[in-house]
């Protein structure tokens, strides 16, 4: 076939197949490769390690920073072409950041936690926890995302509400919240006779749907703004600007990336419930109040064609080492084979955009979650799925001097 959309869903339910492109005249499907502006490089994992990479980050070394899904902070060195293991034993990590030499901040499910190297060994020999104040109800949804750093140095994150689709455990951290529904019937035994009368989404422990501000010395929290469903990607722009990509779903037409401010509602409901003096149940609140209430997106993604799950927004570097223009945004994908590139624009105040492709073909691949440049001007990007459509591993991506399209 010549149509990108019907080979991707010809290969919907397939979980491993390989595959070679002899043609793709006419589909307007670009590849990259030399000639195209961009090289692209497929770095290896080592053997049993679960290749699913949760966070990455470029080390001030010139080394990469990976947070493995199994559990792993591992390093990679490109000069060497090899592995080492930082830490092990972290909870489902999505995001890391390098505070300094021998200590980063990782973003595990439980908690956000300084990982420390003190004797300078190359392992972790101390972890610190620098905040857990949101709850964990034991919902498969509840993940957590970031840290991405301010400008003045804080950290910002951003967490999942929980689905209808699943149950909650007995025992959760933070308060439970009775709103609309007795804790009793989000149980197991209970959960499918009642989750019609739940909702689609919920928030009922601390903060769930909510971007945080957490402050990197004493790790005090601010709750800086609700209304997100699933907001993978949080970063900031060379501005300053904080932006949320958030995904597809219920109160989500197609997915959104937010221009957020403290103090804003972004449109999903379920949150509210823990705005402070807020004793309603979102779920009998008027869609017209709502909808007077939230900000509006400052871009969206046409769902099935720029992106179905947006992930991290990074900000691009200078055009001599990328060929982009700086100060850019490029939002990672795990659905589509491409990149978004959103082309910011202020009216009267108000930060709205353009979405165009960047990187678009099936060499690509799938699954982009974190990604970091590095000095050199490189683009290194790590893939997950969860369960989920994605890919998994280590790719980089390299202009080659030549002037895209």
């Amino acid at each position: 076939t010549h149509d990108p959309a019907q080979i991707f869903k010809k290969m919907n339910g397939i979980k491993h197949f390989k595959f070679r492109v002899v043609s793709a005249l006419g589909a307007g499907l670009v590849l990259i490769a030399s000639g195209q502006g961009y090289d692209l490089e497929r770095i290896a994992i080592p053997k049993g390690t679960d290749p699913e990479i949760g966070g990455l980050a470029y080390m001030k070394d010139g080394r990469i920073a990976a947070c493995f899904h199994q559990g792993d902070l591992r390093i990679y060195d490109p000069a060497k072409k090899s592995w080492s293991i930082f830490a092990s034993g972290l909870q489902e990590p999505l995001g890391i950041v390098q505070e300094k030499e021998g200590s980063f901040v990782v973003m595990q499910r439980c908690e956000l936690t300084r990982v420390i190297d003190r004797d300078g060994d190359g392992a972790a020999d101390r972890f610190e926890n620098l905040c857990d104040d949101f709850g964990v109800s034991g919902n498969y949804h509840e993940f957590a995302f970031g840290p991405a750093i301010s400008p003045e140095g804080d950290y910002f994150i951003a967490l999942n509400v929980a689905s209808g689709l699943g149950a909650i455990t007995e025992e959760v951290r933070g308060d439970f919240l009775k709103v609309g529904f007795p804790r009793e019937g989000f149980y197991r035994k209970d959960w499918k006779k009642h989750k019609g009368e739940i909702g689609r989404m919920f928030s009922r422990v601390p903060y769930r749907g909510w971007v945080l501000k957490i402050d990197a010395r004493t790790g005090e929290v601010t709750p800086w703004a609700s209304g997100f469903r699933s907001p993978d990607g949080i970063g900031f722009d060379d501005e300053g600007r904080l932006y949320v990509s958030d995904n597809q779903g219920d109160w989500r037409g197609t997915s959104p990336l937010y221009h957020v401010e403290e103090g804003g509602f972004y449109g999903h409901p379920a949150s509210l419930v823990w705005k402070p003096g807020w004793t309603r149940n979102p779920l009998d609140v008027p869609v017209a109040e709502l909808d007077s209430m939230r900000t509006r997106a400052a871009g969206l993604f046409p769902h099935g064609e720029l992106a179905n799950s947006p992930a991290q927004p990074i900000a691009t570097i200078d055009p001599e080492q990328f060929g982009l223009p700086r100060g850019e945004l490029i939002i990672a994908e795990m659905n589509q084979p491409l990149f978004a590139r959103f082309l910011a624009d202020d009216v009267g105040g108000a930060l709205q955009g353009t979405m165009v492709p960047f990187l678009q073909g099936i060499e690509l691949g799938i699954g982009r979650h974190r990604m970091s440049f590095d000095e050199a001007g490189s683009l290194w990007i790590g893939k997950i799925h969860l369960g989920w459509a994605g890919d998994e591993g280590l790719k980089k991506v390299s202009w080659n001097g030549i002037t895209p399209f």
